[in-house]
């Protein structure tokens, strides 16, 4: 989805009940503590009691996560987001507890704390998401945090959609068409587009200016089903459609409630969305940057060698690779081939040092070759032991790239790939399932079904598994050539 609105306002909400837990407990402690003219069982510095906080905060916001508080849906149901809420406050109460007896440590001055900290953070977060609420709606009415939808569908519920959806100052959703006959559009709101077909939608229409597809019923020609989703995902366009029949799109699903209390199923190119996407950066920051602190001492041994081998510039090598909806980036690697020929295309070098024969090998080789004469002596310890790839590491703090990810595919072989849109959904990767599967010594057929499948099932769980595999992976030199 090309409208972050829901990403910043989850984080806004994030941000807001952590700051509501730490007023509820503060004001417990002062109303207990400093303000009450009973003594105190056990008395405890304002900084000790905060520092115990602060450090078991983050896990109350993974429990209020895991209970669902920050998804779109949970937003909606005031009654429910209070229950959540409620639950959420209580559990994290006996976390905190259970923790004070497994560390045998103190963390409430009196037994009164907990209590009054407990009620009065209950009221503080209904509090802060009730106004985060209001200053949200109010933004609407600027146009600021708005949604554009094109719906798609000659039914009811397209036109239920309509009258729910049509005021953006309220619903927070404009709607930029709707496809389907007029009789579905209700008179009243002459505004909005009707398009007669989805190809006349999107000639009047520029992507950029759609940020989700809602589709209402599913065609008997599968082929106008799948031009709407391709044109989605082709375009990285949120997609949702209305359970049907008996149909169903193969893709990452997940049911949900939409504005108008309707069910329906969003398709996702990759689970790597929402919050996942925030925990894989962060995750990416602080693994990227403890890697590179250890990685420096290696790189400059490298560097020397690459200067006793050859005096001649460069040491590094840039080549221009793809990430994310197709950027174009420039990944950085320590020059392993000879300097004759770095830069060049196979069919070039090949050329160039007499050997055209080898052009051939190389391609059915599967882009590969035993021995490649290009590289130097270094370059072959390099490449077998990865280390000619230290340098990404500045591409993964710099977010270029991730450090599990896709392949970093190079502009020519986007071609090769009959899903380059559901490649480029997530960024590339320092190491993939791919290298950890065989590395050089499966095809590019098997390496390119790898990555489609990394892409559509991605986990959190399944970059660390990736991650420890590399490692094994590396030592071992399996599939290095």
């Amino acid at each position: 989805m090309k409208s972050n609105a829901s990403l910043i306002y989850g984080f806004i909400l994030v941000v807001g009940d952590f700051l509501a837990l730490v007023a509820g407990f503060v004001a417990a402690y002062v109303i207990r503590g400093p303000l009450s003219t009973i003594p105190v069982a056990n008395p405890i510095k304002a900084t000790e009691y905060l520092k115990v906080f602060l450090l078991l905060l983050p896990f109350w916001i993974l429990i209020f996560a895991l209970l669902g508080l920050y998804s779109s849906s949970i937003q909606e149901k005031r009654f429910r987001e209070l229950g959540r809420l409620l639950v959420g406050a209580f559990i994290g109460l006996l976390f905190v507890i259970s923790y004070g007896y497994i560390v045998d440590k103190v963390i409430f001055p009196a037994r009164l704390v907990p209590v009054y900290g407990f009620g009065l953070a209950f009221v503080f977060l209904v509090a802060f998401r009730n106004l985060a609420r209001e200053t949200r709606a109010h933004l609407y009415k600027y146009d600021i945090g708005i949604t554009n939808i094109l719906i798609v569908g000659n039914t009811k519920i397209a036109r239920e959609l309509v009258e729910n959806l049509a005021n953006r100052h309220i619903s927070g959703y404009r709607i930029v068409g709707v496809v389907g006959n007029k009789s579905h559009t209700p008179e009243h709101f002459p505004h909005i587009a009707v398009f007669d077909t989805f190809d006349d939608a999107i000639a009047k229409l520029r992507p950029d200016d759609i940020h989700g597809i809602v589709q209402t019923e599913l065609y008997a020609d599968q082929g106008r089903n799948n031009q709407i989703l391709e044109f989605a995902q082709r375009h990285h366009i949120a997609y949702r459609f209305i359970p049907g029949n008996s149909e169903m799109f193969v893709g990452n699903i997940e049911v949900e409630l939409f504005r108008s209390q309707i069910p329906v199923i969003a398709v996702h190119q990759t689970a790597l969305i929402g919050w996942g996407r925030v925990a894989k950066r962060l995750t990416d920051l602080v693994l990227g940057g403890i890697m590179l602190v250890l990685a420096l001492p290696f790189m400059l041994i490298i560097t020397m060698l690459e200067k006793l081998s050859d005096l001649r510039p460069p040491i590094l090598y840039k080549e221009t690779r793809l990430t994310r909806f197709g950027s174009q980036i420039q990944i950085y690697k320590f020059r392993s081939m000879k300097r004759d020929y770095t830069g060049m295309s196979p069919e070039e070098a090949f050329t160039k040092m007499g050997r055209p024969e080898l052009v051939r090998q190389y391609r059915s080789g599967g882009d590969q070759l035993p021995k490649d004469p290009r590289v130097t002596r270094l370059g072959r310890f390099l490449r077998a032991s990865s280390l000619d790839e230290l340098p990404q590491l500045f591409n993964v703090v710099r977010g270029d790239i991730s450090l599990v990810g896709p392949r970093a595919l190079y502009p020519p072989e986007l071609e090769k790939y009959d899903k380059k849109d559901l490649i480029l959904a997530i960024k590339s990767g320092l190491t993939g399932l791919a290298q950890v599967s065989g590395r050089r010594s499966i095809s590019f057929e098997e390496r390119r079904k790898l990555d489609l499948y990394y892409v559509q099932n991605w986990s959190l769980w399944m970059d660390l598994v990736i991650l420890v595999k590399t490692i094994r992976v590396v030592l071992s030199r399996i599939g290095a050539r």
